[in-house]
């Protein structure tokens, strides 16, 4: 007797607990539909138009926060150091934005660089490196795989002999853009 009592228990709390778990999770739902932000599709675009490298060189904690900022209008298009110029250009025109890249704005994106004769292999950059770019072992000479790296500088302060240096990318034809004329003001003599 005390078994099927028992058992009666158990099913009424099994029972209770399961309409408990299916009733709170209609109202989870029906909250979430009715009760949702809406979500700006644009900053997604932007933020995968972004390198993802979440370096911070823009003021920002991560990549996710600089496309939402620059939806938003808190951001220009060229707040992507990383980036360059074409990033820029692409995350413009996709938020509807007029971009001119004058002479200032249009510096070439850099990676860093190990210069072989200084590189004494004490793994510093590659403890620092936050994109696992530099390449190397204890007292072995390191290398840098420029497509991994954002150029965040990091190693560079980091390298006690300097053997880290910043050099500009080559342009490709997705980076190049045509650069303005200087316009030359007239000198007024006398």
């Amino acid at each position: 007797m005390i078994d099927t009592q028992m058992m009666t228990q158990a099913a009424q709390a099994v029972g209770a607990i399961g309409l408990l778990g299916v009733g709170l999770g209609v109202a989870l739902g029906v909250a979430a539909r009715y009760l949702s932000a809406p979500v700006d599709d644009r900053a997604e675009a932007v933020a995968a138009l972004l390198p993802g490298s979440n370096c911070a060189q823009c003021g920002f904690a991560g990549c996710k926060q600089a496309a939402a900022a620059i939806v938003e209008g808190r951001a220009a298009p060229t707040c992507c150091p990383p980036g360059g110029a074409s990033t820029a250009q692409r995350v413009a025109e996709l938020i509807g934005v007029r971009l001119v890249v004058d002479g200032s704005d249009a510096t070439l994106p850099t990676v860093a660089w190990v210069e072989e004769a200084r590189c004494i292999g004490c793994t510093r950059c590659i403890r620092k490196c936050g994109s696992d770019a530099i390449v190397g072992a204890i007292k072995q000479m390191h290398t840098v795989l420029p497509d991994a790296c954002y150029a965040c500088g990091l190693c560079v302060a980091e390298c006690p002999t300097d053997a880290i240096v910043m050099k500009p990318v080559m342009p490709t034809l997705a980076t190049w853009h045509w650069p303005k004329p200087e316009v030359k003001r007239p000198v007024a003599v006398g």
